[in-house]
């Protein structure tokens, strides 16, 4: 089996304002290690012998950043898919599905947003070859992750019936149903369940398997991205989708135009040490800690400061005697927030 890494690189990461911007979203920014997060993704696949050269798909305005990075970490993909506007997951992958279907009828698609954080890559390798033996039976796979807490920032998924019958494919279920956030009561019910995993947005199928079910369900996406992909054309590194086509198509993501309505859904469970850093206390909880639970970078300078993120990237920033703080400072924007409220930065942007 040959599986082709599908890297999205598209989103704006707003939750991660003032850092992440329009022109330099989260996925392109090093915002955990040395590396940025699409070259993290990158980077994590190379050792894995079934893997194919990956699919990168990004926005047409950040193709030079993209292949940069790519570039400097010696990975050259198969292909930069460049989208004209943004559409979602669901034609993102679909576009991808048409392309690669072109190059490789077999191919199977490993779809991986690119500004995930992934902590355990062997338990990671091991739920991707298990669901492997799913996608060998026609099924289309997601990974649910076993979850930690009473996250209510993450849509989770309720598994079915265990798989049987299957070699390989051991502690793999069907799925029962995509679930929406949850208020905080409903995931500590969720917790003490057991049968649901946060929705990790990463999933595993043929790719003539999925863009047969798309027609099925989502036949406009299906005919828009492969009109998109055939009228594309080659510039410099990228493929160009085709504009018209492509700006036709229906926005939608991968679950609701798919996932949840196909029964070929089956969910791998993965405990990963997995996060999406999609907020400031999230990329606050994957990085590492002083004795006093603080994550700092840059210049700054902490007295009696507890469990708070403190980011400076041009000045110097002093703290004293607070806790439970978000501190960012870029040259143009200052963003203080206490980290119960994360999830209001996007509507600074929006």
């Amino acid at each position: 089996m040959k599986i082709y890494p599908v890297i999205l690189s598209g989103g704006a990461g707003t939750r991660l304002w003032p850092l992440s911007r329009a022109v330099l979203p989260k996925q392109l920014l090093a915002l955990v290690s040395g590396q940025t997060m699409l070259q993290e993704t990158a980077l994590r696949l190379t050792d894995w012998p079934e893997l194919m050269a990956p699919i990168v798909v990004c926005g047409h305005e950040h193709r030079f950043l993209v292949a940069e990075q790519m570039r400097a970490i010696g990975v050259a993909p198969l292909g930069i898919l460049l989208e004209p506007a943004g559409r979602n997951t669901a034609p993102a992958v679909a576009a991808a599905a048409h392309y690669l279907a072109a190059i490789d009828p077999e191919a199977v698609m490993l779809v991986l947003p690119a500004d995930h954080v992934i902590e355990h890559n062997a338990a990671f390798a091991a739920a991707v070859r298990r669901a492997a033996t799913m996608v060998e039976e026609g099924a289309l796979a997601t990974f649910g992750i076993v979850p930690t807490g009473p996250e209510t920032g993450y849509g989770y998924i309720h598994r079915g019936a265990a798989v049987d019958g299957v070699d390989g494919a051991e502690g793999c279920y069907s799925v029962d149903r995509f679930v929406e956030k949850p208020d905080r009561a409903t995931a500590q019910e969720f917790l003490r369940d057991g049968g649901y995993y946060w929705n990790s947005g990463m999933f595993l199928f043929r790719a003539e398997r999925f863009l047969g079910e798309l027609a099925r369900f989502a036949p406009q996406i299906a005919s828009a991205t492969e009109a998109a992909v055939r009228l594309g054309y080659r510039d410099l590194d990228f493929c160009r989708l085709h504009e018209d086509s492509f700006n036709a198509c229906p926005s939608d993501s991968i679950d609701y135009a798919v996932m949840e309505r196909t029964e070929r859904a089956v969910v791998v469970p993965a405990d990963i040490g997995w996060s999406d850093v999609g907020s400031w206390a999230a990329l606050w909880e994957v990085q590492p800690h002083d004795p006093d639970g603080n994550s700092a970078r840059g210049d700054v300078y902490l007295d009696g400061v507890a469990n708070s993120l403190v980011r400076a990237e041009s000045r110097i920033v002093a703290v004293i005697g607070v806790q439970d703080l978000i501190v960012v400072e870029t040259p143009d924007a200052v963003l203080v927030v206490h980290k119960d409220q994360v999830q209001r930065v996007k509507q600074v942007v929006e």
